[in-house]
Order: C-alpha cells, then sequence, then structure tokens
C-alpha cells in the first residue's frame, strides 16, 4: 500500500494571479476546473500526471503571516546562464529577493507574488531530469524521522538521510525530490503550502489514512468540516491531506 503525491497546495488571496505566475515561471500551463486553479504540463489537463507533482492553488480570505513557509520548492537550473535568465524572468513575472538568512549561497531565494518563498538553485546533476521542479523542500526537526514516515507513506525511495538532510523520489525516478532540511524552531503558524496525497485505483482510502495514522501521523481539524478529503499532519506537524480516489 503506498500513496502518490497528486499536487502542491498553494493558497492564496487570488488563486488566479499566482497560477498564472506559477504556471509562466515553470513553462506550464493553467487549468481552472473549479474554485481553485491547477497548473501542470502543458497539452491538457492530466491529473494526477505520473511524472510531476503539479501545483494547485486555492483560495483562501486570511492574508499569509510573516513567518517563512516551511514548505517551498526548489526550481531546477541547466548552467549558470540559465540560472540567471530564469531569475531575471522570474522577477518580470512578479517575483521578488526574499532574505530568509540564507547568507551567501550558489542559489537564489526569491518570493512568488503572495510572498511565498522559492529557490533558483544553481546547476546540480541530480536534478538534471526531474523537470523544472527539482524538489519539494520541508522544513524538519527530524530530517531521518521524516525519512521513514514519507518513505513508507508514499513508497517512495530514500537517496540520502543525514541528521541534517533527507531526500526521497519516486521509486521510478521521475518528477522532483521530497526533500527535509533540519531547521530550527517549531512550527507556529499553519502551512501556506502543503501536499495532497492520493490512493491508487482500488486502493481503499481509509485504509491509508489508518496506515497513515499507525506510522505517526495525526488527524488535523482546519475547519474543514464534512469534506470528502481527510486533513493529517505528519510527526513533524506538516499538513496534508488525503483526497479521495478518482
Amino acid at each position: 500500500m503506498a500513496l502518490r503525491p497528486a499536487h502542491v497546495i498553494i493558497k492564496a488571496l487570488d488563486p488566479a494571479a499566482v497560477g498564472r505566475f506559477w504556471a509562466e515561471a515553470l513553462d506550464w500551463q493553467v487549468y481552472s476546473p473549479g474554485v481553485t486553479t491547477y497548473v501542470g504540463p502543458a497539452g491538457g489537463l492530466l491529473w494526477p500526471h505520473p511524472e510531476v507533482v503539479g501545483i494547485d492553488v486555492v483560495p483562501v480570505t486570511e492574508a499569509r503571516t510573516p513567518q517563512k513557509n516551511r514548505l517551498h520548492l526548489d526550481l531546477a537550473t541547466r548552467s549558470a546562464a540559465h540560472q540567471a535568465e530564469l531569475v531575471a524572468r522570474l522577477e518580470a513575472l512578479g517575483a521578488t529577493p526574499a532574505d530568509v538568512g540564507q547568507g551567501d549561497v550558489p542559489w537564489t531565494v526569491l518570493a512568488d507574488p503572495e510572498g511565498n518563498e522559492f529557490c533558483v538553485l544553481e546547476p546540480r546533476a541530480v536534478y538534471r531530469d526531474t523537470g523544472p521542479v527539482a524538489a519539494v523542500v520541508a522544513d524538519s526537526a527530524d530530517p531521518r524521522a521524516m525519512a521513514r514516515f514519507w518513505g513508507e507513506a508514499m513508497g517512495w525511495t530514500v537517496h540520502d538521510v543525514t541528521d541534517e538532510h533527507a531526500a526521497l523520489r519516486s521509486a521510478n525516478g521521475v518528477g522532483p525530490y521530497f526533500e527535509f532540511l533540519r531547521t530550527p524552531g517549531a512550527k507556529s503558524v499553519p502551512d501556506r503550502l502543503h501536499l495532497d496525497l492520493l490512493p491508487f485505483p482500488g486502493d481503499d482510502k481509509e485504509a491509508e489514512v489508518a496506515r497513515l495514522r499507525d506510522l505517526g501521523a495525526t488527524d488535523l481539524d482546519v475547519g474543514q468540516g464534512d469534506v470528502p478529503w481527510t486533513c493529517l499532519t505528519d510527526p513533524d506537524g506538516h499538513e496534508f491531506c488525503v483526497l479521495t480516489a478518482h
């Protein structure tokens, strides 16, 4: 049993504008099947996509707090010139430089039009085949524990694990990595970004949710009411949802 990532949720005051930004940033396409704005590869809506993790921008009424997000995206580049070109293009689209205490590093930290931080990485061989999103990265108090939990939750392969960093990727070797970086400080506000997971066809959603609870997930009430998905937190406090299989 395992779950697959359906998409990364981004909460936004203006989901259409944030969706357009990310579509242009990633050279993807905007799809608007309902109240949310979905961003995925061009060529027609394919959800869940077998090779990438899409972005679903959902409307909220609460503005983002000043605290740094605990989840962010890292974008891949092919060369130093490509990195510089991408940063310039993103800033022209409305991204702004962000200081999260990174100091002098070879990557560039930016924020999207609603202040959500992301990184444009320098070229790294490990991300040469991920597509535009190199990794979904989460702050963590215990990367080793997160590697165990999420490896079991999604059936992904652990590629690297230390006290400071853990990286997982689909067992099929496609799409972005899911990474955890040891970061001081406890969670103090709800996450602005989170993952939605989806059972595979024929799998039982409630059985999957029970399995996650056995792995250490905790039920979460964010005022969602009677909905077909289940809200949980992982052992590190990251929010995520398990959707109903289609």
